[in-house]
């Protein structure tokens, strides 16, 4: 048998596929599907410290090879997932990175702070790279500064693994990322949507209720291959994600220099399409004789230095 466990910025994944944060709930809604306790992790929702409603619909809508989104965080707050959310999916066995949102420093540490000592968490996503909202999100993730205050401020209130999830919507991602590598982030988690839009001809209007929306699915899988290529040579653990719809795509990122992979919009075409990639990388190593999976990282990328 091929060993896909990974050690993902001090997250233990029984393999390198986890279901990326906003696609996938809280789980339940693919639990029937997606056995939890065979997917290397789930990230949640985006959750902030009180229940947010998100953007006016239409919220969605289908582009050529991908998808725009306009969802705004819509999540029920930091107390749900606690009381609700947490317990259920540690019944299920999955591992859990919770991915944290905030209009503010404060309530992205308060959030952060809340969950540090919660078992049920092994580690956080900070998304300081949403293009949905008015505050918050990308606001943190396009300014060096303003990222590196972000991620200092949460790292001195948890001990837990910090990844950041970076936007592409930026000149240099390189210079972001080292930027909270010294604040203190374990891992970087690459990339979110890049800013996108559809106008209805007939209407003479955009399509989505916000005008422009996140765009995902095989469409960006270029952009955020070369980001992940770009970024291992910041020196921490990738988690990469953007248009991984079948493993061949999963074994490009680690290949690139990702230790793990995020697969998201695949799973509204295919929801089992998680556990195919893991198979199909597990398929994989066995074909090319190869014993674990982290001997793929940075396989084709001189410049990686992975952490």
């Amino acid at each position: 048998m091929a060993d896909l466990a990974v050690n993902l910025a001090g997250i233990r994944l029984r393999n390198p596929v986890l279901a990326a944060s906003g696609t996938f709930g809280y789980g339940r809604e693919y639990a029937a599907v997606v056995p939890l306790d065979q997917i290397g992790g789930v990230i949640t929702k985006g959750t902030s410290l009180e229940a947010w409603t998100g953007n006016p619909p239409p919220r969605t809508v289908e582009t050529a090879a991908g998808m725009l989104n306009a969802i705004g965080l819509e999540n029920p707050g930091l107390k749900h997932l606690v009381e609700a959310d947490l317990p259920w999916l540690a019944s299920q066995g999955a591992t859990v990175v919770v991915n944290v949102v905030g209009r503010t420093v404060d309530e992205y540490v308060a959030v952060a702070e809340a969950l540090d000592a919660r078992p049920a968490v092994a580690g956080l996503e900070l998304n300081v790279s949403c293009p949905n909202v008015d505050k918050g999100g990308m606001a943190f993730g396009v300014h060096p500064e303003s990222a590196y205050a972000l991620v200092r401020a949460v790292r001195k209130r948890t001990r837990l693994p910090l990844l950041v999830k970076l936007t592409p919507n930026v000149t240099d991602i390189v210079r972001i990322a080292e930027q909270v590598r010294d604040a203190g982030a374990d891992g970087l988690s690459a990339v979110n949507t890049l800013v996108g839009m559809a106008i209805d001809i007939h209407c003479r209007r955009p399509v989505l209720g916000n005008a422009t929306g996140g765009l995902s699915g095989p469409a960006i899988k270029p952009v955020a291959l070369a980001a992940v290529w770009r970024l291992a040579r910041v020196g921490l653990p990738i988690l990469g994600g953007g248009g991984i719809s079948f493993w061949q795509d999963a074994v490009e990122f680690l290949m690139a220099g990702a230790t793990a992979v995020a697969v998201g919009t695949a799973t509204f075409v295919r929801p089992r399409a998680m556990l195919e990639i893991a198979q199909g990388m597990e398929e994989y190593l066995k074909c090319q004789g190869i014993e674990r999976i982290t001997d793929l990282v940075g396989a084709a990328n001189p410049g990686a230095r992975t952490g």
